[in-house]
């Protein structure tokens, strides 16, 4: 007699279709499918029951910088037209949303990070007219459009803030954090407490007419709003309809981690004895009613069926993160969590260094992978944004006899694992950072100018300001704010003059024009895995995770398996050759669907893996 799915009670079960044993148990439960004959009952078990398939999570999406895009009217900047004259490129890698840094009207202290009015657009990048057009543009091609809500803060120029600097009587004066000053032994007026800001200095800024100090996590000219006021969330909350009325698809949610801070304002610990201030994002980076306010956020977004995604820095526990992102918690899809991209981090600065191995960086997406599909929770997957430098650059080499192979390793480790892909422009062509050779003057981003600056003003050591350099060089977010190199035209076709920054000396061989065309360049690579996301949905998106030979410390490989489908992937982190044994039960029949190198035939027991290789074996069912 069969066994029947009600009277399954085992968690340790072999799974036949995937030739591996898995364990189940009950936050994995299987489905079923079996059979018998006289004298043996076979339990066939697979990874397909709970499986809440919905579009966000089919998805993939392409992260545009707007003023580094493509300049359409000959000022140096990136604008919206430009972005709606790359439509079919953008469309052409396979992509199905588009996601936009800020572009409302900013003073730019921070790049549109400062907003001072959410409901216009800066006329640096156009009009609401041209935002219309690029709708309309995305969505005739069967796309998406992403726009960046930056709820923690606004511009100092905004209204509110003008007004509720204006006076203590203003009924905005609410909408931001203000407390009085600590008075100092000699009667100096003191910061409310000794948080360190994201960009160097104190968290606080003194306002002598009203003789109280104002909050601001990230630049003096980026107040914090006041979470805590109904009437402040109810603005945000006024301001996202606004935009999904005018036909957007969802949010990317800035610093939405932040907008609860602990209401005592505490002291943070000394950890960096030399430094007047500290870092403090135990205090602001989860606090207490985070959960409430993204609750009500999640409502309006499941309203509308609206896509998001939340900016989560300094939180590597993916029990509170799940809090956030569980299926039914209806809070939101996903988060960008910074620990794989925080590898390098040191401890006391994004800039100071740290070593990292290989077997860490597979063991952080291990961690998030088997926690999240353990928990009906989902990863938002990247390895580059606007605020780090050049994957490519950081992880591997950059040289010329590497780079293009690297970043297609990069590409196959990262974009066949669970979860919604996120490129991020110029990612596809394999771009690389500055050269080493330019200054810090080259530098124009708030977050690095402050930082070296502080360095100079406390007279460090040259040894102190060199090491400094080096993880500039590494990280910091100008680096992919480079304009996008289009073809090797004068200023790399991204504008008619010179443009707002820099463009990479490298533009004449690493560009747009050269690689679209050509089977064997990055972009094609990363349309090839765009493409094999989509044929082999159930197990490349849906499947379950497993790292194979963990210990390994040059190889990270990991098998996808998703009912009778399994995925074999295998990428090599050194830059040189390792020779690798491959586990027994993946010696099975299949296909090469993927390499990096283009002439891998097939598995063998012992197998010589070239320098940065990564390939996809799609195993026989």
């Amino acid at each position: 007699m069969p066994i029947l799915p009600s009277l399954y009670h085992s968690s340790d079960v072999i799974d036949l279709c995937a030739g591996s044993a898995f364990k189940y148990g009950p936050t994995s439960p299987p489905s079923i499918a079996d059979f018998s004959s006289s004298s043996l009952t076979i339990v066939m078990v697979h990874w397909t029951d709970n499986v809440h398939r919905i579009w966000w999570k089919e998805a993939s999406i392409y992260h545009i910088y707007p003023a580094s895009f493509k300049d359409s009217n000959g000022d140096g900047i990136g604008d919206i037209p430009g972005i709606v004259s790359k439509l079919d490129y953008i469309k052409s890698l396979g992509v199905d949303l588009v996601w936009i840094c800020p572009c409302y009207k900013s003073p730019k202290v921070d790049m549109g990070y400062d907003v001072s009015d959410y409901r216009a657009i800066d006329e640096q990048y156009g009009t609401m007219k041209d935002v219309e057009h690029l709708l309309e543009g995305l969505h005739s091609r069967g796309m998406k459009l992403v726009m960046d809500m930056v709820a923690n803060h606004t511009s100092d120029q905004h209204e509110w803030f003008k007004s509720a600097l204006a006076s203590r009587d203003s009924p905005y004066r609410d909408y931001y954090i203000w407390k009085k000053p600590k008075v100092g032994e000699n009667g100096e007026k003191l910061p409310p407490n000794n948080w360190l800001s994201l960009f160097s200095g104190s968290v606080w800024k003194y306002d002598e007419k009203s003789d109280e100090f104002y909050f601001h996590l990230f630049a003096t000219e980026q107040p914090d709003l006041n979470w805590e006021n109904p009437k402040v969330r109810q603005e945000i909350y006024d301001i996202m309809r606004f935009w999904i009325t005018k036909g957007v698809d969802g949010f990317r949610m800035d610093a939405i981690n932040f907008i609860s801070k602990d209401p005592a304002f505490p002291d943070a610990p000394i950890t960096v004895p030399s430094s007047k201030y500290q870092h403090a994002a135990m205090f602001y980076s989860m606090g207490p009613r985070l959960h409430d306010y993204v609750a009500e956020i999640g409502k309006i977004l499941k309203e509308y069926n609206a896509f998001s995604v939340g900016e989560m820095a300094y939180l590597y526990d993916p029990t509170e993160i799940i809090k956030i992102v569980s299926f039914d918690r209806n809070e939101l899809n996903m988060v960008f969590q910074f620990e794989l991209i925080d590898i390098d981090r040191g401890p006391f600065h994004k800039y100071s260094p740290k070593k990292w191995t290989p077997r860490e960086f597979k063991d952080i997406a291990n961690k998030w992978q088997v926690f999240m599909q353990e928990n009906d929770g989902w990863n938002a997957l990247f390895l580059e944004n606007h605020d780090w430098g050049r994957s490519v650059s950081r992880f591997l080499s950059d040289t010329h006899e590497l780079r293009k192979i690297g970043a297609k390793m990069l590409a196959t480790f990262i974009g066949l694992q669970s979860g919604t892909l996120f490129l991020y422009q110029g990612q596809e062509l394999g771009l690389a950072n500055m050269p080493k050779s330019w200054s810090i003057e080259k530098y124009k981003d708030l977050e690095t100018i402050n930082y070296y600056k502080q360095l100079l003003h406390d007279k460090v050591s040259q040894e102190t300001l060199n090491t400094a350099m080096g993880e500039i060089q590494k990280k910091a977010r100008d680096h992919a704010r480079l304009p996008f190199q289009w073809d090797s035209s004068d200023f790399a076709g991204f504008s008619s003059i010179q443009p707002w920054m820099d463009i990479n000396e490298d533009y004449k061989e690493w560009n747009a024009a050269v690689q679209v065309d050509d089977p064997s360049s990055v972009f094609s690579y990363w349309r090839s895995i765009f493409d094999l996301r989509r044929t082999y949905k159930d197990v490349l998106v849906y499947g379950k995770f497993e790292l194979v030979d963990p210990t390994n410390e040059k190889i990270c490989a990991y098998r996808r398996v998703f009912g009778c489908e399994a995925a074999l992937v295998v990428t090599s982190f050194s830059d040189s050759v390792v020779t690798w044994t491959l586990p027994q039960e993946l010696l099975r029949p299949g296909k090469i669907v993927l390499s990096n190198y283009g002439d891998v035939k097939g598995l063998q027991t012992e197998m010589v893996v070239r320098p940065y290789e990564a390939f996809l074996y799609i195993l026989s069912s």
